[in-house]
């Protein structure tokens, strides 16, 4: 069998077993389940809470980062196309950006979200991020958690990952980056092991379903299953956990009864895609979200990215998938058939984190 035939059978394959990721069935109950049992909550401008606005610096990094790797990078737009202007967005500062070595070897620690381990293999991600992160210092390593499992479960493989590579003799600066429910896994693990606090310099949420999806509440564990059918799926069953840690009430109360460690910089990057930037595939999912708030990314609300007390740093115009899974470089008819819109400029965005980062982290003195 060709590319071709198997890229056609996977359309057919995909749309069967990423039906309970994407949750795209018909739901007659409403996704936000009347219930008293909740942890009380309030929606405030985010001025209001405390946080640091950084858009504006962020913006002119990643511009710059844009504009100097565009002949190098796949899936260019440009700066204006990539990020969503949302409201009043505070100026940068002006200063230079440095495009050259970095003057601090930090390793992104990217941390997937759910059945990561499930199509993977299927994937076949071409390590392009992190081979052009190393062209300046920095590095990107992925960790492979359990894409079925709690994000307790999870926790404790992260913890182990990032003690294992300080006895392998790797000393690495980690930027811990949770994208989808990477981003719970993360806190979670913060929160449960101060043992690794000293190996990190910072947590991000990349679309971080920091307060759950409300798409977790029409969601079977039957359909999340499913993906262990996707071909050449490697991931098991797990402990049936995933689930329960994306619904909103759980992760609300969660936030309330966990507070996050003091001396650990934490970031918001999150997606705030215009309708039009969602792929085919997504788009069900995006209407059943848009019941609730027209405003998402076709898995997660914008405002639910976000970590408490967080430096928000962007508003990306790209849906969930974008941002992360380059599905359309590696399958060009699922690509044009099913997720139409998956092209972003994933290396720049990557530089331009660390780099903000770096910058940032050089501001607060740590």
């Amino acid at each position: 069998m060709n590319k071709v035939q198997t890229d056609r059978r996977i359309c057919r394959t995909v749309v069967a077993a990423l039906a309970g990721l994407t949750l795209v069935g018909c739901a007659s109950k409403p996704l936000m389940p009347y219930t008293t049992a909740s942890t009380p909550l309030m929606l405030v401008p985010a001025v209001e809470t405390g946080e640091q606005d950084r858009r504006g610096r962020f913006r002119e990094i990643f511009c710059e980062v844009l504009e100097a790797r565009k002949d190098s990078i796949p899936d260019y737009r440009s700066c204006e196309e990539a990020i969503t202007r949302l409201g009043f967005e505070p100026p940068g500062s002006g200063e230079a950006v440095n495009l050259g070595p970095a003057q601090r070897r930090l390793t992104a620690f990217f941390v997937p979200g759910v059945g990561w381990d499930c199509f993977s293999e299927w994937l076949a991600m071409e390590d392009t991020i992190p081979e052009h992160l190393r062209q300046f210092g920095y590095d990107m390593v992925t960790l492979d958690v359990d894409g079925l499992s709690s994000s307790e479960f999870n926790a404790r493989l992260i913890r182990d990952a990032i003690l294992d590579m300080q006895q392998e003799g790797m000393d690495p600066d980690l930027v811990l980056v949770g994208y989808s429910k990477g981003a719970p896994d993360i806190l979670q693990a913060i929160v449960s092991y101060p043992e690794i606090h000293h190996r990190v310099a910072a947590v991000v949420s990349a679309a971080g379903s920091v307060g759950g999806s409300p798409l977790a509440y029409d969601a079977t564990d039957a359909q999340l299953n499913m993906l262990q059918h996707f071909p050449g799926a490697t991931c098991k069953p797990g402990e049936q956990g995933a689930l329960t840690d994306l619904r909103p009430d759980t992760r609300k109360a969660w936030l309330a009864s966990n507070p996050l460690p003091e001396g650990i910089p934490y970031y918001s990057l999150m997606t705030f895609p215009e309708p039009e930037r969602i792929s085919s595939m997504l788009r069900g999912s995006y209407k059943k979200i848009g019941k609730v708030d027209a405003r998402n990314d076709s898995q997660v609300i914008f405002y639910v990215q976000f970590i408490p007390d967080s430096t928000l740093i962007a508003y990306l115009n790209a849906d969930h998938w974008a941002l992360a899974v380059p599905i359309a470089r590696t399958h060009d008819i699922v690509g044009e058939i099913l997720v139409d819109q998956n092209a972003f400029p994933r290396e720049a965005l990557h530089e331009a984190l660390l780099r903000f980062i770096e910058e940032d982290l050089q501001d607060r003195g740590n």
